[in-house]
């Protein structure tokens, strides 16, 4: 992790209802336990994990929700405890207190991600 990229996320966070504020840590903090070299970014404006310059995953909050990205519709279709939750056409996959991502789903999609950037030569 770069400083400029931890203080980055903390900035981001820091911004943030206490409650969403405490999800974006969790998230971070899991997804970094599967994939201890990843680093901190804030791209497309929003906080990031990315593995050798590519990025993992993203996430933020919004008025209701935080979300995880990229979600997409073949992962959603193979995770039918996920019809609850909320999700966009843009790959966002909605999640909150009441609705957390569970272990292995987060596990499930980090694992697809890892297999796409393998895949795509880590771009």
């Amino acid at each position: 992790m770069t400083v400029a990229g931890a203080a980055a996320f903390e900035a981001y966070v820091a911004a943030q209802p206490l409650e969403h504020a405490q999800l974006l840590r969790d998230l971070r903090s899991r997804v970094l336990a599967l994939v201890p070299r990843a680093t901190d970014a804030i791209s497309y404006g929003m906080p990031a994990l990315k593995l050798d310059g590519a990025g993992l995953v993203w996430f933020a909050s919004w008025k209701r929700h935080c979300s995880v990205y990229p979600v997409g519709p073949a992962f959603l279709a193979s995770h039918p405890e996920l019809a609850g939750y909320g999700h966009t056409e843009k790959g966002a996959l909605h999640f909150t207190r009441r609705q957390p991502l569970s272990e292995a789903v987060l596990a499930d999609l980090v694992a697809e991600r890892l297999a796409a950037l393998a895949a795509d030569g880590g771009r």
